[in-house]
């Protein structure tokens, strides 16, 4: 018997049926007097509409309690919910002096244990996890979620960055497609050898994306989060290289950036977290939130939020 109770929710009670019945109805029968939120709901069907339900009905309501956590905690949904496009969040990890692997490209691990362990939790709760096909070509990476803890989790889509279908045909990707869902993103323009590759692809169960080719001659990315959004997948976790990470940064086309930042020092290399785009001048630079840090092991997580083009545009003058 919850009558008299007080109800903790993040996020505003909804007041419309979709899959479910209203929860403003059901809290209303159960007899509840107080409901406490965080976050205002911004969907069109409640906005405000769930509050001013349950005040009608006499519930006390008190608003906005830790507004700034609940909102982080339902960001991929606001994002999606207004945009009709993923929440794209950046990882990787990096040493001291800002390097992603050493200078003779041996694949070795960088963070800690813990913090891989808090990558696989991360992919646990997107609805896609994407790398460039230059990633697949030097790991042969599952992009699976592998957590030892006996319970089943959510395997997220896999999703490859490959303009022009280099992906071998013996990768684990491939040929585990009909298990988990795979999709390559390549340009529309392909020669005759990449279109028979094409139907080679897609009789192995690979979902193909194209979209036309950005200045650079890659995929679009911007359009193929519009085709992503299209499809309901509402989050990415991107685990790239240099290379498409600098495609998701300049122009912006990601929200949140995870580094990961190890205890170590590799000196000379050529591989950093962002590379072969960046800006002219410091004007053009793209702009991050203060980070919130956390520890895993002796490894620093950083998380910034990518600001809005709004908030990019400054002279950077002295």
């Amino acid at each position: 018997d919850v009558k008299g109770a007080t109800i903790y929710v993040t996020l505003e009670p909804c007041c419309h049926t979709g899959k479910q019945p209203p929860c403003t109805q059901a809290i209303i029968q159960s007899g509840i007097s107080r409901v406490v939120t965080g976050s205002k709901d911004p969907n069109p069907l409640v906005n405000g509409k769930g509050i001013e339900e349950l005040k009608k009905a006499g519930i006390q309501v008190r608003e906005n309690v830790l507004k700034d956590k609940c909102d982080a905690l339902n960001e991929i949904f606001f994002y999606y919910l207004q945009t009709k496009k993923p929440y794209v969040i950046l990882k990787y990890a990096c040493t001291a002096d800002g390097k992603t692997a050493l200078d003779s490209g041996k694949q070795e691990w960088i963070s800690s244990q813990k913090s891989r362990e808090n990558v696989h939790r991360t992919r646990a709760n997107v609805m896609a996890v994407m790398v460039g096909v230059n990633t697949v070509l030097a790991d042969n990476p599952k992009l699976t979620v592998r957590i030892n803890d006996g319970k089943k989790h959510f395997q997220p889509l896999r999703i490859v960055a490959d303009s022009h279908l280099r992906i071998p045909l013996d990768t684990d990707l491939v040929t585990s497609a009909k298990e988990i869902p795979v999709i390559l993103c390549c340009v529309k323009e392909l020669n005759e050898e990449e279109e028979k590759k094409k139907a080679i692809l897609l009789d192995k169960g690979i979902q193909i994306i194209q979209t036309s080719q950005n200045e650079h001659g890659r995929i679009n990315l911007e359009e193929l989060m519009v085709i992503l959004g299209q499809k309901g997948i509402d989050s990415i976790l991107v685990e790239s290289g240099g290379t498409l990470t600098a495609n998701f940064l300049f122009p912006p086309c990601a929200q949140k950036i995870q580094c990961y930042l190890c205890p170590k020092i590799f000196g000379q290399s050529r591989y950093t977290p962002v590379s072969g785009l960046g800006a002219k001048n410091i004007g053009d630079t793209v702009k991050l939130s203060r980070p919130s840090v956390t520890f895993f092991e002796d490894d620093l997580l950083l998380e910034y939020k990518v600001l809005p083009a709004k908030t990019q545009a400054s002279s950077g003058e002295l």
